[in-house]
């Protein structure tokens, strides 16, 4: 079962539900720049790839808009690293 994920443009974030928990990626925006500076998942649904899921929303939302992306959130950097298409958008 995929998590169902909502952009809240408002407060710079986007929400993963899933089975009932959450999880949430916060990010910044300036300069033609997305800073992914939080990654947040409910202890229940780690390894569910809602992580993942947060962060492919982000990305999606910085081609979009043709932003670079800094990943200052341990594992947004590390998702991608593993992730070569993500990675170009790196700033």
């Amino acid at each position: 079962m995929q998590p169902t994920i909502t952009h809240q443009p408002d407060q710079h974030r986007f929400v993963a539900e899933l089975d009932g928990a959450r999880g949430n990626l916060a990010y910044e925006l300036g300069d033609g720049l997305m800073t992914i500076t939080h990654t947040h998942v409910a202890s229940e649904l780690e390894g569910r790839g809602v992580g993942a899921a947060l962060v492919e929303a982000a990305l999606d939302l910085a081609r979009r808009q043709g932003l670079k992306v800094r990943p200052v959130c341990s594992y947004a950097n590390a998702y991608m690293k593993k992730h070569p298409e993500a990675d170009k958008l790196r700033a």
